[in-house]
């Protein structure tokens, strides 16, 4: 067994655990592992829909509708994480937003630097696409992300309640729907 000098340990020390790269088609098997995982944690797994054909087109397809970013092991070349991103074009200030849509971290990798490598890309990113945000949102409960974001130096936005629509109300909203009569007023 070889024993390292202290220089050594230091230089291993100092070495990054990760790379962070911008994901590939060759990354879809374990994206879709990784995206399995996610919503297994999440609790959506049964409502989960993605297939590498559908990652594919969306992620590299000629008209991508996100960016996805790896982080890898950098001794091994495994992908450790990854995140989801998608960018508004503009908004009020007509400047882009930036929405981190997912961040994930196997739990093996998890607070040994990964989750950083991703935030930081992510960050250069937003900057690279002259966004005045990023925006994302964190399950509720998820304490360990919360403390996370913290720490990077996010803040918690109180001024919005986030609002959502599900399939079967956005379909009796919308115009495939007819028009409720209005009552007449009583006359009286």
């Amino acid at each position: 067994m070889r024993v390292l000098k202290a220089e050594e340990s230091r230089d291993a020390a100092r070495r990054p655990r990760h790379r962070v790269r911008p994901a590939e088609k060759r990354d879809l098997p374990r994206l879709l592992a990784m995206m399995r995982e996610l919503a297994r944690f999440e609790r959506y797994i049964r409502s989960f829909a993605v297939t590498e054909q559908d990652l594919e087109e969306r992620a590299f397809g000629l008209d991508a509708q996100c960016r996805v970013t790896v982080a890898e092991d950098a001794a091994t070349g495994d992908p450790v994480g990854y995140a989801v991103t998608v960018l508004t074009p503009f908004t009020y200030d007509l400047k882009p937003t930036v929405t981190l849509k997912e961040l994930y971290v196997r739990e093996e990798a998890r607070s040994r630097g990964a989750g950083r490598a991703l935030f930081r890309a992510v960050a250069a990113e937003a900057l690279e696409a002259g966004a005045g945000r990023l925006k994302w949102d964190v399950l509720a409960g998820n304490r360990r992300a919360e403390t996370f974001y913290r720490a990077l130096g996010a803040r918690r936005v109180r001024k919005w309640i986030p609002y959502a629509m599900d399939e079967r109300a956005l379909e009796a909203l919308s115009f495939r729907q007819p028009e409720p009569a209005e009552e007449e007023p009583s006359s009286g």
